[in-house]
């Protein structure tokens, strides 16, 4: 197997592990003013995800490290191209760890409403400008011969992008309601799983919308056009699935069903997207593939990757079980 295809593979894992993990707390926190009645509810979400959050933020930034180890120019042409969304999810993500650090540190309502509602807001946005992003990826950029971006911020909020990220907000506030209903126990749970019973109609018409406009765009122009097809199927099965046992009441399963949803998902923008990191749009003098890696940083970074990631699922595993098997939501 070619080294690129390893690396595209192994930034594929961790961004994938990124948004399985942190997408249930960006879910969960985007729904929380809405689906919490009482501060107590709001203050049982946070602490429901407060162990992992910031070890799930660490998928990102691995991700990151090890673009730049295996593909520079794809770094070089990504964070230039994209250096002001870049700079918006950064604050974004500084503000959303400061309201959760801080919403408990002074007395008060006005002090807990402010970081509650920086929290939601945050998380929402987060959702968005991922969700967009990788509808760019996935729709193609305009690039010059050099492979640089030609267009501006504005070009990047184009529909199809925008209908990415509205599909993306709501699968993963539905993988949040998920995830509450799964780790949140009393009247906060119950109402989770009937908010999932609402919202799942506009998921699946946002997915159906997202794959036609795809296939449209993209025809058969795409190397794992069969990997693709067969992980859309599968998404579709594992979003019937949440809402049968969402229906039944059966909390665990929903949270494994959204967990195979949002992952097929994934593999399917993946698919769409290879063998480019940096697909141009029809007409563009061409893109950045994964033949541009060296096998010695290949090594390291695998290496690296393996190593954090028996650090992460160490870590997880020991805080789940020293915590209780369900955050209480009563006064």
């Amino acid at each position: 197997m070619m080294p690129g295809v390893i690396g595209f593979c192994l930034i594929g894992v961790m961004l994938s592990v990124y948004a399985l993990l942190d997408g249930y707390d960006l879910g969960a926190g985007a729904i929380s003013l809405v689906l919490a009645k009482t501060r107590r509810e709001r203050s049982a979400i946070v602490e429901s995800i407060g162990p992992f959050w910031s070890g799930n933020e660490v998928w990102l930034v691995a991700a990151g490290g090890t673009l730049f180890a295996l593909f520079p120019k794809v770094y070089a042409v990504a964070f230039s191209g994209f250096y002001l969304p870049f700079i918006v999810v950064l604050w974004l993500l500084m503000f959303r760890g400061i309201a959760i650090e801080l919403r408990e540190q002074l007395p008060g309502d006005v002090w807990m409403d402010f970081w509650d509602t920086a929290f939601s807001i945050s998380s929402l946005l987060l959702i968005l400008l991922f969700g967009v992003t990788i509808g760019n990826l996935v729709r193609g950029l305009s690039l010059d011969r050099d492979a640089y971006f030609l267009g501006t911020f504005s070009t990047l909020l184009n529909p199809y992008a925008l209908l990415v990220g509205v599909l993306a907000v709501l699968a993963l506030v539905q993988h949040g309601l998920a995830y509450v209903a799964a780790n949140v126990e009393g009247p906060l749970a119950e109402r989770a799983l009937r908010y999932i019973g609402r919202l799942w109609w506009l998921v699946i018409v946002a997915f159906i919308a997202v794959t036609a406009m795809t296939i449209a765009a993209h025809h058969v122009d795409f190397a794992l056009a069969s990997l693709a097809v067969a992980a859309g199927v599968i998404a579709l099965g594992a979003l019937v699935a949440v809402r049968y046992v969402a229906g039944h009441g059966r909390t665990r399963a929903t949270f494994r069903a959204s967990v195979a949803y949002v992952a097929a998902m994934l593999v399917s923008a993946g698919a769409t997207m290879y063998p480019y990191l940096i697909r141009p749009l029809p007409g563009s003098t061409q893109g950045l593939s994964v033949l541009q890696t060296s096998p010695p940083a290949l090594a390291i970074s695998s290496v690296i990757a393996v190593v954090g990631l028996i650090a992460v699922v160490s870590y997880s595993v020991f805080i789940r079980h020293r915590m209780p098997s369900k955050t209480a939501a009563t006064e």
